[in-house]
């Protein structure tokens, strides 16, 4: 059996042309390289519960590795070389072919896809906020910031929240940005932002580090032009790499079929609606939305 878990992980930098907001494109290794080589690099942004290491056994886990080890077996590849970076960072590291895929779940959106290629859905996840203990302020709703311009929300860079609260005219000088999920606590219980915005078993998954925060309840989804914001994730290639994204959803599809997939996923608290709802989207549907 192959050991795919027992894999090298290491820190990336990302200046340079990723600093000043372009990155030159760089052939990305195809499949049949990548098998020859019997390594893959696999990015994460060290996100709970998508893709992170562990802080005490050093292990990569998450609901993205978890399912990309299962994938990589399957593909005949040896060995997984980890990657962790920001998440403002991971489809710039694909172009410039630091990493050949991406395990962060990544939301599958339109402006995305125009840079990068996605696998059809592993996982769709809904929406939260993290706020100070008690939510002094009654914030339930991303809404509440478009209604009232005193308030102020902290986004992580590269997130889609971001697209959100523009979508609902949440002002440029409203919104905090903060490089990773780790500074939202201190961000929020200092009060340089009055919640954080991200998905909701992010904004849980944070809650329960510190108790100067909480999730805010009776929190509804943000509705924008009529629809519900839910978020499907996914695994992520460069551009000119169909011949990974291909294998990959191949695998993908049948893995998605047995219980050990869904017990991946609902082991990260995943909700059951979450598994049956990364049914109801593909790739295709989600770049052309």
């Amino acid at each position: 059996m192959r050991n795919t878990t027992s894999a090298t992980i290491k820190g990336v930098l990302l200046a340079g042309a990723a600093t000043l907001g372009f990155v030159v494109s760089a052939q990305a290794a195809n499949l049949e390289d990548i098998q020859e080589s019997g390594t893959i690099r696999i990015a994460i942004a060290n996100e709970i519960p998508y893709g992170y290491v562990d802080p005490v056994s050093g292990d990569v886990r998450g609901a993205g590795p978890d399912v990309a080890k299962h994938i990589v077996e399957e593909l005949g590849i040896d060995e997984i070389e980890w990657i962790t970076t920001d998440f403002s960072t991971l489809i710039p590291g694909l172009q410039a072919d630091r990493f050949d895929m991406v395990a962060a779940e990544m939301a599958i959106l339109p402006t995305r896809c125009a840079t990068a290629i996605y696998s059809n859905p592993n996982s769709s996840y809904g929406e939260g906020l993290l706020v100070p203990a008690g939510n002094p302020k009654g914030i339930t709703s991303y809404e509440a910031f478009a209604e009232n311009s005193d308030l102020k929300v902290a986004i992580m860079a590269g997130a889609n929240q971001l697209d959100m609260m523009q979508a609902l005219g949440v002002s440029e000088d409203q919104m905090v940005t903060i490089s990773s999920n780790s500074d939202a606590i201190s961000t929020v219980s200092t009060g340089r932002a009055d919640a954080y915005a991200a998905t909701g078993l992010t904004a849980s998954e944070l809650a329960e580090r510190s108790d100067a925060v909480e999730v805010a309840e009776g929190f509804e989804d943000p509705i924008i032009n009529g629809e519900e914001q839910r978020s499907w994730g996914g695994f992520v290639f460069a551009q000119g790499n169909e011949s990974l994204r291909d294998a990959v959803n191949e695998i993908l599809a049948e893995f998605k079929q047995t219980s050990e997939w869904e017990e991946i996923l609902t082991s990260y608290g995943f909700t059951d609606a979450d598994v049956s709802r990364s049914f109801d989207m593909t790739a295709e549907d989600l770049c052309s939305s």
